[in-house]
């Protein structure tokens, strides 16, 4: 099993991550290349070697024409691009079907971030920091390097978050960002082991949307490691550490701790739980769940149940205890026991669409195609979803060919 793991000890930006898959191995010439089909002429990717406290590794710099050395101030007039921009950008492009997606769900945890903290509709305001040009290339870079690595499984460290006062679009803001603190939400964090902006909202949104899990404990066999280099030189080495790694367990489940909180609910409007369930999600659930449940008297209610990683059950207690009716909560450790998972992807004539496969004792069990997937084709083909179940599954058993690597 392919694991890529990132140590955030300095925290993560855009850049540094670029800087890093190039470090652990993803050609330079393959990412250039690759942004190209973004059809985007407003920049130049430098990348080059560089040295921090000692450590050597890749320094990856969005260079934008017409902008100043030293600022942020930018001439480059589509530096205000919205959201609905910058999906128009990425869906008409010739990238991978499985990059646009993933490229634009980073997009979109920051989008969701900014318009909380601005408390607007995500698709109705310009975001500064999202529509720039320098965003757009780490963020579907960052999708180019990860597609084209196909790990099996992304972990994270704790979160080096900085300290201090940034300036940007909105004037002088706090480190952590607000953004990067929304985006955040539920992942272990630290901050104040550097006095600068450590981790940036575009830095977060990757960790966000791509990690499986966050947590301090290495099990697996380093097999490359790479650096990204940031742009400040001070106290500490400022570098994202990545290892490229293989899991060194014979078996093929995976143990982990993690948190179940529930609470009976007899006397709420059922229409409010499909809300409920994703502003749940949204604030790092795993899993939830109803069950039907007989209470006393004789009372039909709902036992509403999230399953959670055990650092994110505070923001699902507050969830529960503002948007439920219950006046009280249960939670309990349980462990979760996993097969070994992998990601991949079929070609069919309609575009491409993820298979997630299923792993007992390094044998092949069980695959099934992406729902999300299959629903979008058969909206955008105008066919019934079991027609395009049908054709992923044909191909998937067609011998010698059943899943792209």
């Amino acid at each position: 099993m392919k694991i890529i793991y990132y140590e955030c000890f300095a925290g993560i930006s855009g850049d540094m991550n670029l800087g890093a898959m190039i470090d652990i191995g993803v050609k330079p010439e393959y990412l250039v290349n690759e942004l190209k089909k973004l059809n985007v002429k407003e920049y130049e990717l430098k990348i080059s070697k560089d040295k921090r406290k000692g450590i050597s590794g890749t320094k990856v710099d969005v260079v934008i024409k017409g902008q100043k050395k030293d600022t942020q101030q930018s001439d480059n007039k589509h530096k205000h691009r919205n959201l609905n921009d910058i999906r128009l950008i990425i869906n008409k492009s010739d990238l991978k079907d499985s990059v646009k997606k993933l490229s634009l769900k980073i997009f979109e945890k920051v989008a969701k971030a900014e318009a909380i903290v601005h408390d607007k509709d995500m698709n109705e305001i310009y975001f500064h920091e999202v529509g720039a040009i320098d965003s757009i290339v780490d963020i579907v870079g960052a999708a180019i390097c990860i597609d084209h690595l196909k790990p099996d499984k992304i972990y994270s460290s704790t979160v080096e978050l900085g300290g201090g006062f940034i300036n940007c679009a909105h004037g002088t803001l706090p480190v952590p960002a607000p953004a990067s603190v929304e985006i955040l939400k539920g992942k272990p964090v630290k901050k104040g082991t550097v006095q600068y902006e450590a981790t940036t909202p575009t830095g977060a949104a990757i960790l966000a949307t791509c990690v499986d899990e966050f947590t301090d404990k290495i099990n697996f066999v380093i097999e490359k490691t790479g650096y990204g280099i940031g742009n400040k030189d001070e106290n500490i080495p400022n570098v994202l550490r990545v290892y490229l790694g293989s899991d060194i367990s014979t078996e093929s489940t995976e143990k982990i701790s993690s948190s179940i909180v529930e609470c009976n609910i007899d006397d709420m409007n059922p229409e409010y739980y499909d809300y409920i369930i994703n502003s749940l999600f949204n604030a790092g659930a795993k899993d939830v769940f109803i069950t039907p449940i007989i209470m006393k008297k004789s009372r039909p209610a709902a036992k509403l149940s999230i399953l959670c990683d055990i650092g994110a059950e505070k923001n699902i207690e507050e969830i529960l205890f503002k948007e439920t009716s219950s006046l009280g909560l249960r939670k309990y450790t349980v462990e979760k026991i996993m097969l070994d998972r992998k990601i991949e992807y079929i070609k069919t004539k309609y575009g491409e669409v993820k298979i997630k496969s299923a792993f007992y004792r390094n044998k092949l069990i069980k695959s099934k195609p992406e729902y999300e997937d299959c629903i979008r084709i058969a909206k955008e083909q105008n066919i019934p979803i079991n027609e395009v179940y049908r054709l992923v599954e044909k191909l998937m058993n067609e011998k010698d060919g059943r899943i792209k690597e």
